[in-house]
């Protein structure tokens, strides 16, 4: 018969036993515990930062819906004429409403329209403290060469009839630090060239308030 010392051998030889798999099972569930943990952590990180993401376009869109509704109300007597738009923070003016075909002088009534826009514009860049950049665009058709013809073709055409847009303004109080012009030729059209309807409106002027460079700090 067993003895008792021989239960007790056995009992302490099965326990032995069954000890390695309890901490084997152990060390896996705190190994299966670390990894929920570290997926829960990126994800939670992840949804952080699309919240973040998320909260930052509408406050994007939000100041351009607002900067855009300032610009209209700003403009709202030259917008009322019909002569001018207003699309995406950018002021449009028909270039037939400025110069003649292939010219950069202004039309006199393009003169009076520049000076209607000048106060309202001003009032606009100073509260944001930013600058307007003077825009001329062409349609694609090729100039025509002969002794009348002063440009060399359609972007130099755009670059003085911006100069003259700038420069008018300047004349009628816009400080010169707070206009600059450029020039796209016949880049970036709005409509078709295939046809006149499209042409004219790709000939045109725009104007469009800029944040300022930020001034470069001196060398320490």
């Amino acid at each position: 018969m067993m003895g008792l010392d021989d239960t007790i051998d056995t009992l302490d030889d099965g326990a032995e036993q069954t000890a390695p798999v309890w901490a084997v099972f152990g060390d896996l569930m705190a190994g299966l515990l670390g990894a929920f943990v570290l997926i829960l952590v990126g994800v939670l990180v992840v949804q952080i930062d699309l919240v973040a993401s998320l909260k930052h376009e509408v406050e994007k869109r939000q100041h351009e819906e607002q900067r855009r509704m300032a610009l209209e109300k700003a403009l709202a007597g030259p917008l009322a004429s019909g002569r001018v738009t207003v699309n995406d923070g950018r002021i449009g003016i028909s270039g037939s409403v400025l110069f003649a075909a292939g010219s950069d002088e202004l039309r006199p009534e393009g003169r009076q329209l520049l000076r209607t826009l000048v106060q309202p514009l001003l009032v606009y860049l100073r509260e944001r403290d930013e600058m307007l950049m003077v825009s001329g665009f062409t349609d694609n058709t090729t100039l025509l060469r002969g002794s009348q013809q002063r440009f060399a073709d359609n972007l130099e055409l755009s670059a003085q009839r911006a100069l003259t847009v700038a420069r008018a303004l300047i004349d009628e109080g816009m400080p010169s630090s707070q206009v600059f012009a450029a020039a796209f030729g016949a880049e970036q059209p709005v409509a078709s060239n295939a046809d006149e309807k499209g042409r004219a409106q790709n000939r045109r002027v725009e104007m469009a308030p800029v944040p300022k460079a930020s001034s470069a700090k001196p060398a320490q």
